[in-house]
């Protein structure tokens, strides 16, 4: 006859709890994985799948009820943990989206937009095609693979029992400055020839007040935009690989500064 202790029990519940508890809080919030299109279902389920391979390696769960004070606060602290770093890396993609905007702003394209499921809020057409462009660049690196990776290591780092320093946070704050930074500095080439272009036509309107600036400006600002983002789109894989790369460091940073 087989028979078990309820410590026992409690031991085997979260040595696949906790883990399950920060995959699943990752998957919900990082890029890619947390796209509303993907189905509740097939995010809770990947994230059982992580957990059942990751819990043997894992050091032994210590004997605690998670319905208990002390087990359901180290469910929450699995929770932000995850959430954190999935939101680190959704920085990388938020600066790609604002590079759109910015675009879009110059090339008069800004009232094109349209209700996104992925941030549920009205997005410009552009912010939305760079945005597709830098997932499916994500995938062709294995970025997700190498997210995954990442979070699976920080069970050695930061293990679910040993709590974590609020003050690492300062990390994200720091890392989520890139946001506008990465995303100026993505679309600094097209703002630059499309603010030439308006100040030409200020100029013109001046010198040539009977034109009309509205008329003309806007074709020859969509026309050079439209253009430029056929030449500058198939070049912007390196900049967007090593946002990637920097991405997946601050993740290491952010573990290692919520560590004790």
């Amino acid at each position: 006859m087989v028979s078990f202790e309820l410590e026992q029990l409690y031991g085997w519940i979260n040595a696949f709890l906790w883990p399950f508890l920060r995959i699943m809080a990752l998957v919900g919030t990082a890029p890619l994985f947390g796209e509303s299109s993907i189905p509740a279902r097939v995010k809770v389920g990947l994230s059982a799948l992580t957990a059942l391979a990751v819990a043997p390696a894992l050091p032994p769960a210590p004997d605690i009820s998670p319905a208990s004070y002390q087990g359901l606060w180290i469910a929450a602290q699995q929770v932000f943990i995850g959430i954190a770093l999935g939101l680190t890396m959704r920085v990388a993609f938020a600066a790609v989206q604002t590079a759109g905007e910015f675009i879009g702003l110059q090339m008069g394209l800004s009232f094109a937009s349209f209700f996104d499921p992925a941030t549920g809020a009205n997005t410009a057409v552009l912010a939305r095609l760079m945005n597709v462009i830098a997932m499916l660049l994500f995938l062709a690196v294995n970025g997700h693979l190498l997210m995954l990776g990442g979070l699976i290591r920080t069970f050695e780092i930061l293990p679910a029992v040993a709590g974590f320093n609020v003050d690492g946070l300062g990390v994200l704050f720091e890392w989520s400055a890139q946001v506008m930074v990465s995303g100026m500095l993505l679309a600094l080439p097209l703002i630059i020839v499309l603010l030439t272009i308006s100040l030409a036509l200020g100029i013109l309107n001046r010198t040539a007040q009977q034109l009309s600036v509205f008329a003309v400006g806007f074709p020859i600002s969509l026309m050079v935009g439209l253009i430029l983002l056929m030449i500058v789109l198939p070049q912007t894989a390196p900049f967007m690989t090593r946002l990637f790369e920097e991405g997946h460091q601050a993740m290491a940073r952010l573990i290692h500064a919520l560590a004790w």
